[in-house]
């Protein structure tokens, strides 16, 4: 049996810790730092208007596809291209494919009737529509600001994804329970409820915010605790709609899950 000499063995653990090290400070910077451009400005000018387009393009189908590292701000270069994509007929057809393919898994379901088959929502860029909001705050270009922020949904003004809202009650009118899990804060229940109200979205059976212990968890960690709760009370979480992977993936999963596009911003 062949063996490495000492010194060669001391010299590849240390390259592990190293590069372990660095790997962990690189994933810590870039929760921080904003994305770099995709394009150096010095290469802009060699590209025309249909280029620059299909860049942005393959920019946003690469977060929609969980590809690319956590960034903070849109590139700067496609703020036209995400300005158009949303306020466009694209991003209502890309919400409808969502909501059509989800409506399609659970009319094969079979229910088994006893108020325990679920079905979670998440509910910004979900249910509610901030598009309102980052019209005013460069469409994800800036960087984002939770004052500003919550002082738009203290207004409780954000209209209904309409092809969430009509997934959502098909949903009810199939039989499932409906859980709202969000980000959003504890102190944010009342103008949340009357902002779900207001767009249409009624008959949820339960609607769950961060509490004072969930402040400072990552979205991701936050979210598949309380989806473990949901467990625990005995729910099969049979679907679960998200437009950020953090809605989604962790432990324990729903059976399916369904993510809406989002370009203008990343929640860890």
């Amino acid at each position: 049996m062949s063996s490495f000499p000492v010194p060669l063995l001391f010299f590849f653990f240390s390259s592990l810790f190293v590069s372990s090290v660095l790997s962990d400070q690189a994933a810590f910077s870039s929760h921080l730092l904003p994305r770099p451009l995709i394009l150096e400005q010095t290469q802009l000018s060699q590209f025309d208007a249909d280029e620059l387009t299909l860049q942005c393009t393959s920019w946003r189908v690469a977060g929609e596809a969980n590809n690319l590292n956590p960034w903070k701000t849109i590139p700067d270069e496609c703020l036209e291209y995400v300005r158009g994509y949303v306020n466009g007929k694209g991003y209502l057809v890309d919400l409808q494919r969502v909501a059509d393919e989800a409506v399609a898994y659970a009319k094969g379901l079979q229910l088994q009737g006893d108020g325990k088959d679920v079905w979670v929502f998440d509910i910004d860029e979900t249910l509610l529509s901030n598009l309102p909001y980052y019209k005013d705050h460069g469409y994800g270009a800036e960087v984002f600001n939770p004052v500003d922020f919550d002082m738009w949904v203290d207004k409780a003004t954000a209209p209904a994804l309409e092809a969430s809202l009509k997934l959502y009650q098909q949903l009810l009118d199939m039989g499932f329970k409906i859980i709202l899990l969000t980000g959003r804060s504890e102190a944010q229940r009342a103008v949340t409820d009357q902002n779900l109200r207001s767009a249409g979205f009624q008959s949820w059976d339960r609607l769950i915010l961060r509490a004072t212990e969930d402040h400072g968890k990552l979205a991701a960690t936050y979210k598949s605790e309380k989806r473990d709760e949901m467990l625990e009370a005995g729910y099969r979480i049979l679907g679960n709609s998200g437009d950020q992977w953090s809605d989604l993936l962790g432990w324990p999963m729903s059976t399916r899950s369904f993510k809406l596009p989002n370009p203008m911003y990343y929640i860890s």
